[in-house]
């Protein structure tokens, strides 16, 4: 099992490495490469813009000394990342992020939860219990993607 620790601004290039390995391997099933390309263009972060993932609650997957996932939620409930490497995929790391970012929002108060869900998130938090909204439709740096819109209430 992965050792699960907060995020630091020190593991913004590996956690750009994760989601870039997370989109352009692991989802590459079920997009077009230039929807790829598009969603994931370098594995780079882009270093002209401020981390957002600081303000949020994020959580990172450690094995063998390097990131293997992250997952990170706003302080309003959206379920903003969500990325974990392919090696990984299935084998828990996901989970464990999940349920270490929600004991966050919960321990906060939160129990409206929302997020903009790509295909394989869409049926793993659907087991969670999330529920769909709807689907949308948006264009993104010229491609154009679907996603499903999915909430969680707790009581």
């Amino acid at each position: 099992m992965p050792k699960i620790r907060p995020y630091t601004a020190q593991d913004r290039a590996a956690a750009a490495m994760v989601f870039y390995r997370a989109v352009r391997i692991g989802a590459a099933a079920h997009y077009t490469n230039e929807e790829l390309a598009s969603w994931a263009s370098s594995p780079e972060p882009n270093w002209n813009t401020p981390d957002r993932l600081l303000d949020q609650w994020c959580y990172v997957a450690e094995e063998d000394g390097r990131m293997t996932g992250f997952f990170s939620m706003d302080r309003n409930g959206y379920l903003d990342m969500a990325f974990v490497i392919p090696e990984v995929m299935g084998n828990g790391t996901a989970a464990a992020l999940y349920d270490k970012v929600m004991d966050s929002a919960k321990a906060a108060g939160l129990t409206h939860f929302t997020v903009k869900a790509a295909h394989q998130s869409h049926r793993f938090l659907a087991r969670r219990g999330w529920m769909l909204d709807r689907m949308e439709t948006f264009t993104e740096d010229g491609a154009t993607y679907t996603a499903a819109m999915l909430y969680l209430d707790l009581p």
